[in-house]
């Protein structure tokens, strides 16, 4: 399992098309992904349940992966938090 973790920096935290965006990439891989905010765990390859989190700026959040891809899925992901959100 591979795990990262990250504070959201940009100004409107994860919104809708930042979201929507995060869940393609997360599709792209067969390992099991996960984000963790404010104690609950939820599926990164459903949109729905990651626009209900409601994650805003300074928000902490943890991702992880699980899965026969997760290095890369990890690699992936994490570059996308760092240039997007």
């Amino acid at each position: 399992m591979k795990q990262f973790s990250y504070t959201i920096q940009g100004e409107h935290g994860l919104h809708a098309r930042c979201a929507g965006k995060l869940v393609q990439k997360a599709r792209n891989f067969t390992s099991n992904i996960s984000i963790e905010y404010n104690q609950r765990i939820e599926n990164l390859k459903r949109l729905f349940t990651i626009t209900c989190l409601g994650i805003s700026k300074g928000d902490f959040v943890t991702v992880k992966v699980e899965g026969n891809d997760e290095t890369e899925a990890a690699n992936v992901l994490e570059n996308y938090f760092k240039e997007n959100l």
